[in-house]
């Protein structure tokens, strides 16, 4: 048990920190995210990304654990510090600092009941309803920076079941850009990289032909990490 604390600040102002989780998951070809109604006041019962306070014995990362796992019932996926937002009147309920984070979840593995029990939905990125005090903001620069690690590390593969075809990680990449890329210099590009595994199988539910399905080579990429190889993917 953490000993108890003792307060030598007690005579300067408090305030809390909280910690927010944009929780980006991919599915028939649309970036999703999974946002929630608000349980508490100010806003009772408007959409909202989820989150936490932090407790007093809880890291930052976490606390942002806890909520991930909380929810959707998954406690080891890629998860990563976005930014602080710290504006004085960002929330009307007291002064409060969020510490945001993004995560990235095949949505296929988290747990559909536990979701459902704490009243979250995804939402495709385009369709997303409005999200209460600064959430919007959360989720505009956690594109951002997704856009830009996808440029350089393969984490799109995060969002992706174990086994995928080139077609489906192209239209992830698709979502993540939010533009369409060329498929001749797209596959040539990441064939080139060396980072796939070709499998015996094919996916035969959009042609009768089929496609390879193909596996994420973790081993290949971490000793091409080490060496300093640049990932340039799109």
């Amino acid at each position: 048990m953490t000993p108890a604390l003792k307060d030598l600040y007690v005579q300067k102002d408090k305030m809390y920190v909280a910690t927010d989780c944009i929780i980006f998951g991919f599915d028939a070809g649309k970036l999703k995210l999974l946002v929630f109604k608000r349980r508490v006041e100010p806003f009772l019962g408007t959409w909202s990304l989820i989150g936490s306070f932090v407790r007093m014995e809880e890291d930052v990362s976490v606390a942002a654990k806890r909520v991930l796992t909380e929810i959707t019932g998954l406690d080891n996926v890629f998860m990563e510090q976005l930014k602080a937002y710290g504006l004085a009147d960002r929330d009307p309920g007291y002064r409060c600092v969020s510490i945001a984070q993004f995560a990235l979840i095949r949505i296929d593995d988290y747990d559909k009941e536990l979701t459902e029990k704490h009243g979250a939905h995804w939402f495709e990125l385009e369709e997303l309803p409005e999200l209460v005090l600064d959430h919007s903001q959360m989720v505009e620069d956690a594109m951002a920076r997704l856009k830009r690690k996808a440029r350089y590390q393969p984490i799109g593969f995060e969002l992706l079941p174990e086994k995928f075809t080139i077609p489906q990680l192209q239209s992830l990449y698709e979502a993540i850009y939010q533009k369409k890329l060329d498929d001749r210099n797209f596959r040539k590009k990441l064939m080139s990289l060396g980072l796939l595994i070709k499998l015996n199988e094919k996916d035969k539910s959009s042609s009768r032909r089929g496609a390879f399905l193909y596996k994420f080579d973790y081993d290949n990429y971490q000793k091409l990490v080490k060496s300093g190889y640049n990932f340039e993917i799109a």
